[in-house]
């Protein structure tokens, strides 16, 4: 991995430019009618490179991915090997879903080590079930332990400004942007100053040893000899249908890139799972072009991921 400094909020020119320059991607099949209306409406995503050709290729395929698709979708990428950065609607709020789960483990950390202490054993037990398994009990006992209040505290530290804890214990309902989870991702694989080595290591660890059921999302698609590490997660409600949400660091090998692709208003939990996925080859076939399609990681066709308890709407 490399060592770039880490901005205390990465709202830099270059941010705003990606997020902002979005450009009209028309939708396969539509009319002259709908596709000039869609134009109007539906952003592309915008990158930047330091390698020639590769933002614009990446743009293309990514949006080459989504279309035709009926969900909504946020992405944040960003590549240290070739200091690539593509955006869409990153600063666009989702309710987090499971995802959350990487923020509550990294806010239990950064508070132990505040107070100078390791882990307990039965700290390390909830945690490894959240993450590895997506475990509900597990997760609501560490947010209960934590409070809203230290949660904050570490948003705050994390500078991820635009991130909101749910209310009354539903961590599920958190508010979160693509743009938030790329700063913890980026946080959690580039040495900073607010997690140390031994955390960061510890959160990695137990990303990439999710169990088979739930690898699935952003990592369709890395190349062999990538190490991947990711959380998933999805929620339903009557308003804006199914949120399902992927997060994922590939590191090792000589890679070094995260990749967050969040979506709702998706009509089904596999309709998200598929073009997180569809979006995801995309972006690991632009970063590794010589990889042999082979040797690509094929996700489970099988998805799981818990559900978090919602009130009722």
């Amino acid at each position: 991995m490399t060592s770039d400094p880490i901005p205390r909020h990465p709202r830099t020119a270059v941010c705003a430019a990606l997020t902002a320059a979005v450009v009209a991607a028309p939708v396969a099949g539509a009319g002259p009618a709908s596709a000039a209306a869609t134009a109007a409406t539906a952003p592309r995503p915008v990158c930047v490179s330091h390698q020639s050709g590769l933002a614009g290729r990446m743009s293309k395929d990514i949006a080459g991915a989504l279309r035709g698709r009926s969900g909504t979708v946020a992405i944040s990428l960003r590549d240290h090997t070739t200091h690539t950065r593509c955006t869409l609607r990153a600063n666009q709020r989702f309710d987090s879903a499971s995802v959350v789960k990487v923020t509550v483990l990294a806010a239990l950390l950064w508070d132990a080590q505040r107070h100078h202490r390791g882990l307990t054993k039965r700290e390390k037990t909830l945690a490894k079930a959240m993450i590895t398994k997506s475990d509900n009990a597990s997760t609501s006992k560490l947010w209960k332990q934590l409070k809203p209040a230290r949660v904050k505290a570490f948003l705050r530290a994390a500078g991820m400004d635009a991130t909101v804890p749910g209310k009354d214990g539903y961590w599920g309902l958190t508010r979160i942007t693509a743009n938030d989870q790329e700063r913890l991702l980026e946080l959690i694989t580039h040495p900073n100053t607010v997690l140390n080595d031994a955390s960061r290591r510890y959160i990695l660890s137990l990303m990439g040893k999710v169990i088979r059921e739930q690898r699935w999302g952003t990592p369709a698609g890395a190349p062999r000899g990538v190490r991947i590490q990711v959380k998933n997660g999805w929620l339903e409600r009557s308003s804006h249908g199914w949120r399902v949400h992927s997060v994922g660091a590939f590191t090792g090998g000589g890679h070094d890139y995260t990749l967050t692709v969040l979506t709702q208003d998706d009509r089904t939990m596999e309709a998200g799972v598929a073009t997180i996925e569809a979006v995801a080859r995309a972006v690991h076939k632009d970063l590794n072009p010589t990889a042999h399609a082979n040797t690509l990681y094929a996700p489970t066709d099988r998805p799981e991921e818990a559900l978090p308890a919602v009130p009722e709407d």
